[in-house]
């Protein structure tokens, strides 16, 4: 084992992780990293000029100038933003002001939260009562607030026959009882849009976004967007949300937001729901909510940076183009494969869902752990894969050439091939 592995198993307890594998599959050392130029160097100059300042009745020239270029991009009608420094704390703020938004509106009865079958939101305690992955949250349940499930799309798996490029989302009819049902108490809707992310890259129509937008605006719900994962060009557009040519109540944003550089997340919300809140303060109806780096000075540094190479080196425009060729090499490897029940892809995400049965989709058993077989031998090859359960998937850099492209799928044909033939 490595020195430096040796040292980390002393210590460090890694996040998601059973600490049993490492015994076998020790963490790996990582010493350097190469990054874009453009984001170091802002960061390098912003770090000279201010590091921090809390964002209580301050403010600095980073912060604003990233929220009137974000304001540029969003989709329609999302104006007023809250800083935090990661996804969970994003959702936690949209969750509360979603809350405080009906209480102040004239609709206390509005106090519980709808949400979508195996969606992820986060760790924390509000996040993971709107998430229904039971592997991350099942323990918890004593701690969580109880919440009202609608039956997530699952096209791969769909119990109408359809296909999600023809459908027109009978699926939907489980959130229209359920918002029949349930509504009249319910203060929110959180989605991952388009593309439920830990479920194992579950794709879906926008038409069941625009369905939902009718459908809180019916029954007065307000729409929650993650676009943690979603955002900044992984789904294609720039929102996930864009597809469906509607704009949510409130979206959370991170990740992509600072290229990975930095912690930061944004939560924004509506005119109408900053309204709600803004009077004397005697009356209360402040949003008493804050994180001690709320509008970090770097993070706004490297997320301006971040968002200028987007603009000037076009890179959805290439991302876009590299998209149909890393589907389409996908499908030459994969397709016909005797595990493999479905490559499916939205931007440059693609995923692989390997089953025991391609005619009945019946799934490995889980105690066999196919995925993290395959994930084991990838690292041998030279290939960091991450599978959601047995589900492998890509989610390159926007900016992947095409012979790493077509390097990594061809060591994933051969880790797959190790492990189940074919």
């Amino acid at each position: 084992m490595n020195a430096l592995a040796a040292r980390d198993l002393k210590h460090i307890w890694h996040p998601c992780s059973q600490m049993k594998d490492y015994e076998e599959l020790p963490p790996i050392p990582i010493r350097e990293g190469r990054g874009h130029p453009a984001v170091n160097a802002a960061v390098k100059e912003q770090i000279d000029r201010l590091e921090h300042v809390i964002f209580a009745n301050f403010t600095h020239e980073p912060a604003v100038r990233l929220c009137e270029e974000l304001a540029e991009i969003l989709p329609p009608g999302l104006s007023k933003f809250n800083f935090s420094d990661n996804g969970s704390a994003s959702v936690e703020c949209a969750l509360k002001k979603s809350f405080q938004y009906q209480h102040q509106s004239g609709h206390p009865e509005k106090r519980r939260f709808l949400c979508l079958s195996e969606g992820y939101h986060g760790e924390t305690i509000g996040a993971l009562s709107v998430g229904a992955m039971d592997l991350y949250a099942k323990i918890y349940k004593p701690m969580l607030m109880e919440t009202v499930r609608v039956e997530a799309p699952d096209c791969y798996r769909c119990k109408y026959g359809q296909r999600r490029d023809s459908c027109s989302c009978e699926c939907f009819a489980d959130a229209e009882e359920k918002f029949a049902r349930h509504a009249r108490e319910c203060c929110a809707i959180i989605v991952e849009p388009l593309l439920q992310g830990s479920a194992g890259m579950r794709i879906y129509p926008p038409l069941y976004l625009r369905k939902l937008r009718a459908l809180c605006d019916r029954y007065n719900v307000l729409l929650i967007a993650d676009e943690i994962a979603t955002g900044f060009g992984r789904t294609g557009k720039i929102f996930a949300f864009d597809h469906a040519g509607v704009s949510p109540d409130i979206m959370c944003i991170s990740k992509g937001l600072t290229g990975g550089y930095l912690p930061m997340a944004v939560t924004v919300v509506t005119d109408t729901i900053y309204d709600a809140f803004y009077d004397d303060y005697n009356k209360g109806r402040a949003f008493m909510h804050s994180h001690t780096y709320s509008g970090n000075p770097l993070g706004c540094a490297a997320a301006l940076a971040v968002q200028r190479v987007l603009r000037e080196d076009r890179v959805l425009e290439g991302a876009a183009a590299r998209a149909v060729e890393l589907h389409a090499m996908l499908e030459e490897h994969f397709a016909g494969h005797p595990n493999v029940g479905e490559i499916r892809h939205i931007g440059l995400i693609n995923a692989i869902e390997l089953v025991r049965d391609v005619k009945t989709k019946e799934p490995f058993p889980a105690r066999e752990r196919t995925g993290y077989r395959i994930y084991k031998k990838a690292l041998e090859l030279g290939l960091i894969l991450r599978p959601l359960g047995d589900v492998i998937y890509f989610n390159p850099p926007l900016t992947i050439g095409a012979e790493a492209a077509a390097r990594a799928v061809k060591l994933c044909e051969e880790a797959v091939a190790s492990v189940l033939g074919g």
